[in-house]
């Protein structure tokens, strides 16, 4: 069995965006030379997220106007953890949509359903931060 690794940066230039990073994924996944196996990718930051849906900005609003309802970056105050930084918010946000995706290889191509996208999604940005892929199979 063969593995493969690879690492994204992203920084973005606001506190909250969601990147379409499946090109990205795509192109690693070509760079390994597998061709059957699993992909893993993952945020390596407690406060980024990185989940499938569709890739619709109506819905990317959706998500952004959800997530604030649930929970809201501001007042700061309201959190227990807000003090040294003010990023409560954040943490909770990336609980919600979650830290990885894993996708089925097959036939050198990633499995995805109907208008499945990858997607970096950043909850306290305008800094560096990391995601993980992780290619693994023959």
């Amino acid at each position: 069995m063969k593995s493969y690794r690879k690492e994204l940066t992203f920084h973005t230039k606001t506190r909250r965006d969601y990147i379409n990073i499946t090109s990205q994924v795509e192109s690693a996944l070509v760079e390994s030379g597998i061709r059957e196996g699993l992909c893993l990718v993952n945020a390596m930051n407690i406060t980024a997220s990185v989940f499938i849906n569709d890739n619709e900005s109506g819905l990317h609003r959706d998500f952004e106007r959800w997530l604030e309802k649930l929970a809201p970056e501001k007042p700061y105050n309201q959190y227990y953890h807000n003090g040294y930084e003010d990023n409560a918010d954040a943490h909770l946000k990336r609980s919600i949509m979650g830290r990885e995706a894993v996708l089925a290889v097959t036939g050198g191509r990633l499995d995805f359903g109907t208008w499945e996208q990858i997607f970096y999604g950043e909850f306290d940005g305008m800094r560096d931060k990391r995601v993980l892929i992780k290619i693994i199979g023959e």
